[in-house]
């Protein structure tokens, strides 16, 4: 690897005058590692306004606080996540940040979100996540502040968009958009997505929404000619730091050209080993108590619950063991008695995943929640559930709920893989 001088943070006159306001107004929540471009960061993701550079910073650290990111090296991952979450540091570019591989086709989502939970997946890939940054901050102190940055190179060589049309598994790419896009900003120097086959484009344009402009400008993506994409990645990196299977010259210990020794390609996730019917549902949380019940064919399930003060969620989370279920939640008013239908009722595919939700709720206020199963004739269904009033969400939980209207698309897919294009680099 090619070593050059260590650059110093360079900035306008007015930029340190951002840079000063936007220090003073988070000097108690800084820490020793929170250096000039460290808080940079936070400034550049908010076009250099303090204020909205304040807020996203507080948000984050609140949010590290909860999700324990600084300590969450010590926990220990489900051994399926270790052996079938891609990626693999296969060196450093020529400014000596990291360069990231993620074979992404061999994820195995569906069958991953079929053994672990939903919070597990994620926590796993924020601690791998957390084991970059430290190793791109030890870069810095030899290359200089830039080499915190990371190149990331994602490979979709056999990628195919069925499993990423199962609501559970678009709902985890969107919550792990959003948790890079607010904690961790300017982190990506470059992020190229090589061998991308026509239907990624589909699979893009619905994702894309929830990146910055900026995060964007710095995707490329590219088709299946190497003679397009490799000379570009050489620019940033020398061949012995790139795979030999991708164009380089990089091989493991054992002389293997893709570099299974430190590159994981996951692959296919045994079925024997998937959480059956009979086991329940995987929790996404250990402390949530979970009620079971049989509603009969033809029958409902109705639950309430009274709102008393401001500040109140009702929340939810279920699964059925055998088949959908309609779902929906009303309110009725005390004083004026006026009914509000706070979500539809609807057909919900919860034998393929946990459905998980919040509405804020109105004092004074009585709500009701209904599992129905009126429309089924023949079949029972057996429901694995939790629904409470409480004082605040879940950090994941959030994120799903917002996404929930762009995951409609998601789940009604019939796509002609003809008529998609990837414009891009071409």
């Amino acid at each position: 690897m090619t070593s050059v001088p260590k650059k110093g943070l360079i900035l306008e006159d007015d930029q340190k005058f951002k840079l000063m306001k936007f220090k003073r107004s988070v000097h108690d929540i800084l820490k020793p590692e929170h250096d000039d471009y460290y808080l940079v960061r936070w400034l550049r993701a908010r076009k250099w306004n303090p204020e909205a550079a304040e807020k996203m910073f507080r948000d984050s650290m609140k949010w590290r606080e909860r999700m324990e990111a600084d300590i969450v090296e010590k926990w220990e991952s489900p051994e399926i996540l270790v052996k079938h979450c891609t990626h693999g540091l296969s060196g450093f570019d020529k400014g000596g940040s990291p360069i990231i591989i993620v074979p992404f086709a061999g994820m195995d989502v569906y069958g991953l979100l079929h053994v672990v939970s939903r919070s597990d997946f994620l926590r796993h890939i924020l601690k791998t996540l957390e084991n970059y940054m430290k190793i791109a901050r030890k870069q810095s102190e030899v290359h200089g502040p830039e080499a915190r940055q990371f190149i990331v190179v994602f490979d979709m060589e056999g990628f195919y968009l069925k499993q990423f049309a199962w609501r559970p598994a678009a709902e985890v790419v969107i919550s792990l958009i959003k948790m890079y896009e607010a904690n961790y900003p300017e982190i990506l120097k470059y992020c190229y997505i090589i061998n991308a086959p026509k239907v990624f484009a589909f699979a893009f344009n619905i994702v894309k929404k929830f990146f910055d402009e900026y995060t964007l400008s710095k995707i490329h993506i590219y088709k299946t000619d190497r003679n397009k994409w490799l000379p570009e990645l050489l620019k940033r990196m020398d061949a012995s730091q790139l795979p030999k299977y991708l164009g380089g010259e990089l091989t493991d210990e054992d002389g293997d050209p893709k570099c299974k020794k430190i590159i994981c390609f996951g692959g296919r996730v045994p079925k024997e080993l998937y959480v059956t019917q009979d086991d329940g549902f995987i929790s996404n949380n250990n402390e949530t108590v979970y009620k079971e019940a049989v509603i009969k064919k033809g029958g409902k399930l109705k639950l309430e619950f009274e709102c008393t003060e401001p500040g109140c969620y009702l929340k939810w989370e279920f699964r059925t063991l055998n088949d959908d279920i309609r779902f929906g939640v009303r309110s009725i008013h005390n004083d004026t008695e006026e009914v509000t239908n706070e979500i539809p009722m609807r057909r919900c595919a919860s034998h393929q995943g946990n459905e998980i939700g919040f509405i804020k709720c109105q004092p004074n206020c009585l709500y009701k929640v209904c599992f129905d199963n009126t429309y089924s004739y023949f079949k029972s269904k057996k429901i694995q559930y939790s629904v409470e009033m409480t004082n605040t969400v879940g950090d994941f939980d959030e994120d799903i709920a917002e996404t929930d209207e762009d995951l409609t698309v998601l789940k009604t897919l019939d796509i002609d893989a003809e008529n998609v294009s990837i414009k891009s680099n071409e």
